[in-house]
């Protein structure tokens, strides 16, 4: 072994500990050297935290055994489907807390953008302004969507690709129901030179997210509803401009005070309203609703997120 290699070998710093007292220090110290700043500062605050975590709680250790079977668990009901990581982060407001941490800091867009949630697929199919999202039987009123995108000054944003997901009337997303086709009510439209796009689905409702992993023990255990407001998203992508990713929330819903993963905001709660007379589509009879909603998009980088499902 040269000496270089047993530099590398030969630990730096002492990690011999004294007393509980001493850990925090000791691990801190061993990690002082990572080369990335960015790593560094991260992983620094996050041993500090769990340890103060720990010492503020009293963390016994079949609490510590039970959490780590948790984490194992989420781990084990994540697959291409479904993501338990996610759905944990939304359950207990973090994954919106980094949301607006990250998409809060101008005023007219503070509280346009949402949590990307566990179901948002890539590949939705491309559809014309006016057509349809609703590519199998599926129950419910319709729903005509007519929305705008313009920038923080008013000036309508064309050629902004907008991919539109919504769960089912019966509460499920087209890859969590056999009886939905491939790519149901999922959508890829394209913003016309006025900043607009418009669409036919079948109104949303409100659903319980999946409780058969971990997620719906810590509900049960906190004798918290499931539940989440009706809704649909939005994710619109514009080089130039920061990628926004949204939902849109059907107003007078009765779990808009308390969405079970903390996504709701006042800007977000739509005007979406029953319509009068014969539907816009012709050959639709029965009720129907009109959503109107308008965007804002930031200047930006324009970045597409990690699909959390296939």
């Amino acid at each position: 072994m040269d000496n270089e290699q047993s530099a590398a070998s030969s630990p730096k710093h002492s990690s011999i500990i004294t007393d509980e007292g001493s850990v925090t220090a000791v691990v801190l110290d061993a990690m002082a050297d990572t080369p990335n700043a960015r790593l560094r500062e991260v992983m620094a605050s996050f041993v500090r935290h769990m340890h103060a975590f720990a010492r503020e709680v009293q963390l016994t250790e079949e609490e510590f055994d039970l959490g780590i079977d948790v984490l194992n668990r989420i781990g084990q009901a994540s697959n291409d489907l479904h993501n338990e990581a996610i759905l944990f982060s939304d359950a207990i407001g973090f994954s919106t807390l980094v949301c607006l941490l990250n998409n809060g800091r101008n005023g007219a867009t503070e509280t346009a953008s949402a949590l990307l949630g566990p179901f948002w697929r890539m590949n939705s199919p491309p559809t014309p302004n006016g057509g349809s999202i609703v590519r199998s039987e599926t129950p419910g009123p319709a729903l005509f969507a007519s929305c705008r995108i313009t920038d923080p000054q008013g000036r309508p944003l064309a050629g902004v690709e907008v991919d539109v997901w919504q769960a089912s009337p019966v509460g499920l997303y087209e890859n969590q129901d056999a009886n939905q086709s491939e790519m149901n009510l999922r959508g890829k439209f394209m913003t016309d030179p006025d900043g607009r796009f418009w669409f036919r689905s079948v109104k949303p409702a409100g659903y319980p997210v999946p409780t058969g992993g971990p997620v719906g023990d810590l509900l049960r255990a906190q004798n918290r509803h499931p539940y989440r407001p009706a809704h649909l998203h939005f994710l619109c992508f514009k080089p130039g401009y920061k990628t926004l990713v949204t939902q849109v929330f059907v107003g007078g819903d009765e779990y808009l005070g308390s969405d079970v993963v903390f996504g709701v905001t006042e800007h977000l709660i739509c005007n979406c309203r029953q319509g009068e007379g014969t539907t816009p589509a012709a050959h639709l009879a029965g009720p129907w609703f009109q959503l109107d909603h308008a965007f804002v998009m930031e200047p930006g980088e324009a970045k597409l997120p990690q699909p959390p499902i296939k």
